[in-house]
C-alpha cells in the first residue's frame, strides 16, 4: 500500500490517482496519522468485467499492481510483415466466439 501525506496528495493528485488506477491502495496521512484510504473501485469499467471473466475461466492471471516503466522501456520492437498480420487477423475473425 502506498502512502501520501495530505500535502503531497494535494500537490500530486494525478500521480496518486494513477497508483489507484493501477490497483494500489493509497493511505492518506495528516501529520503522520492515517486519515483516509483511497482504493480502486471494483468493476468500474467494461474492461474490468472482461478481465474478471477471463480470470474466472483460467485464461488470464491477474497482476498484482503496475508494471514498472523500466521493464516496458526495454521491450524489443517486433516487426511483422503486413501480409502475415492480415492473415492472422483474418483467421482470428473467422473463429467462433
Amino acid at each position: 500500500m502506498k502512502s501520501a501525506a495530505v500535502s503531497k496528495l494535494k500537490a500530486n493528485l494525478s500521480e496518486c490517482l494513477s497508483w489507484v488506477k493501477g490497483g494500489e491502495d493509497v493511505l492518506v496521512t495528516d501529520r503522520g496519522r492515517p486519515v483516509a484510504r483511497i482504493v480502486p473501485v471494483e468493476g468500474s469499467s467494461l474492461s474490468d468485467a472482461r478481465r474478471m471473466e477471463l480470470a474466472r475461466r483460467g485464461i488470464l492471471r491477474p497482476g498484482k499492481g503496475r508494471i514498472p516503466r523500466e521493464l516496458l522501456r526495454d521491450l524489443p520492437l517486433v516487426r511483422v510483415p503486413d501480409d502475415t498480420l492480415r492473415r492472422v487477423l483474418d483467421e482470428e475473425r473467422e473463429e467462433p466466439r
